[in-house]
């Protein structure tokens, strides 16, 4: 690297996994590229056997398929050399606090070891890169329609410059809905949260998941087909009254929020009924 100084080496890592879920997913290949205080590189790239079956999701990101893994080791079987080959690497990615690091560091817990994370230093690329480059209107406004957003913070400009930006990335992207209901599906589930950190929220489909690899379905779905995924989140670090949701659907019993009833946002007034 010609921009940066090392004191020791650094480890740029890379998972691919079953899910996008750090909490409960596995990794299926680990890659990493050490540099040295010198400059000299080494790389390393090892598949892993999950243990259960990739789902056709991850499969349409990563392209690792069952039986590609069929026959290769689990991470528990790998974690101590890898970890041996990491030394005491600073590490390095993309998005690496949020997915990475967290589910690799669950991994080598499982597998009885410790990654040691508050003795490395981490660089995360994602951070840097919403830090440097901005992503407000503006920002959509020059990139996708090559101009700047000289109405910028005025309502009716605002409207107006988004209206012109979704036109834009619909004709960028081929892949994106084109009804509305269809973009709408791309968000997280909306709804009243039923526990105070919103890990659970009240739609149609009644209490459905608002985060994970289960989000978007219906908690006494998840119940009645992985009631092993509940179980966990009864033995993680969640707060008690989402563990109390879990706990009742797991017995059979309906599920809402505290007491009934749906938790107000604390602090906030009632809706401008105004347009």
């Amino acid at each position: 690297m010609k921009n940066l100084r090392l004191s020791r080496p650094l480890v740029f890592l890379d998972l691919e996994t079953t899910g996008s879920d750090p909490a409960a997913d596995r990794i299926v290949e680990i890659a990493g590229v050490r540099v040295e205080p010198d400059g000299a590189r080494q790389e390393r790239t090892r598949r892993v056997n999950p243990g259960r079956p990739i789902p056709p999701e991850a499969t349409a990101v990563h392209g690792i398929r069952d039986e590609d893994v069929r026959h290769e080791p689990s991470f528990r079987q790998i974690a101590r050399g890898f970890l041996a080959w990491l030394g005491d690497a600073d590490l390095a990615g993309f998005n690496l606090r949020r997915f990475d690091l967290p589910l690799l560091e669950r991994e080598i817990g499982e597998a009885g070891l410790d990654l040691r994370l508050a003795e490395r230093r981490v660089v995360d690329v994602m951070v840097i890169y919403h830090l440097k480059e901005r992503r407000d209107l503006s920002a959509a406004v020059r990139f996708y329609l090559g101009r700047e957003h000289a109405a910028a913070h005025a309502a009716g400009g605002d409207a107006a410059a988004t209206m012109e930006v979704l036109d834009a990335q619909l004709a960028r992207y081929s892949d994106l809905p084109r009804t509305v209901d269809g973009l709408d599906a791309l968000g997280p589930p909306r709804g009243a949260p039923v526990d105070r950190g919103g890990k659970f929220v009240r739609a149609a489909a009644g209490v459905v998941f608002a985060f994970g690899k289960h989000q978007g379905r219906p908690l006494v779905q998840v119940a009645a087909e992985a009631p092993g995924y509940l179980q966990w989140i009864l033995e993680a670090d969640f707060p008690d009254d989402a563990k109390d949701l879990v706990r009742r659907a797991l017995a059979g019993e309906p599920a809402g929020g505290a007491a009934g009833k749906r938790p107000e946002p604390a602090g906030e007034p009632p809706p401008d009924q105004s347009v």
